[in-house]
């Protein structure tokens, strides 16, 4: 893969992709339909997902795409692939809370190297540079990348640990394991924003005991391991993966190095 044609053309398809979510989002009202699995999706998933897929395969033809929005994608494999979630957190965006994204990924080898987070309707826009360095590009966005922001996980104090999480999936195991931390704050953020407040420095842990598949981890987790972070599976701490039959995920922990990880 070509990165430095890869990371402009990830770029540019999020900010058009997320122009295209605030149209449908200022709507008056719009429709909101339920998928087999009895997840949201709405016409700014599938409009996004159409405009993001059309400019990843006219650029990329020969690589892999995987894509929430088209099942049949779902069933392919690649040792390097490209996935997207076209419009992640949809609840928020059906709710007007703001807290959602347009994630897109390159996977090599099991691994996330490249990725874009853009939260349009907080204009924050979190990516990868060709090099793999993590940034956050500031606003206005043009054809041009702006000002970069270089961006590096926290320094975390295991005795007043800062926590995110998921603003609609909190649950009382996840709360049960929060609870063997020393925590000094904690907040909640939808969609991949928690693995980009995580990349800023602004919180220091992440644990998911829940349902995730790849398109919703990919873009954000390439994000924070530019920044310096990692990413492990929940029950064994070893190195979490992407490429697995089903795109789903197990179970997981986001944090920063020296954090003092607690068994299940």
């Amino acid at each position: 893969m070509d990165h430095e044609k890869l990371t402009p053309v990830m770029r540019r398809l999020a900010l058009e992709a997320g122009a295209r979510i605030m149209e449908i989002y200022a709507a008056p009202d719009f429709e909101v339909r339920s998928k087999s699995d009895a997840s949201p999706v709405t016409e700014a998933d599938e409009a996004a997902d159409a405009l993001i897929s059309a400019g990843l395969r006219a650029a990329f033809p020969d690589t892999l795409l995987v894509t929430e929005e088209q099942a049949a994608t779902h069933g392919e494999q690649a040792g390097n692939f490209l996935i997207v979630d076209p419009l992640d957190g949809t609840k928020e965006f059906v709710q007007r809370r703001g807290d959602f994204t347009v994630n897109i990924a390159y996977v090599e080898r099991g691994v996330p190297v490249r990725g874009v987070v853009y939260a349009p309707a907080k204009g924050r826009l979190f990516y990868t540079t060709a090099e793999g360095k993590a940034v956050e590009e500031k606003g206005p966005f043009g054809p041009e990348p702006g000002v970069l922001e270089p961006l590096s996980v926290s320094s975390p104090d295991n005795a007043a640990l800062m926590v995110v999480a998921s603003k609609s999936h909190r649950d009382a195991a996840t709360d049960a394991y929060i609870g063997k931390y020393a925590v000094r704050d904690m907040t909640s953020a939808g969609s991949s924003l928690k693995f980009c407040l995580m990349a800023t420095g602004e919180a220091d842990l992440y644990p998911r005991l829940g349902r995730t598949m790849e398109w919703d981890t990919a873009a954000g987790d390439s994000v924070l391991r530019a920044a310096g972070g990692r990413m492990v599976r929940f029950d064994d701490h070893s190195t979490f993966t992407y490429g697995k039959p089903g795109y789903e995920n197990p179970f997981f922990i986001a944090h920063a190095p020296g954090v003092d990880l607690k068994a299940p």
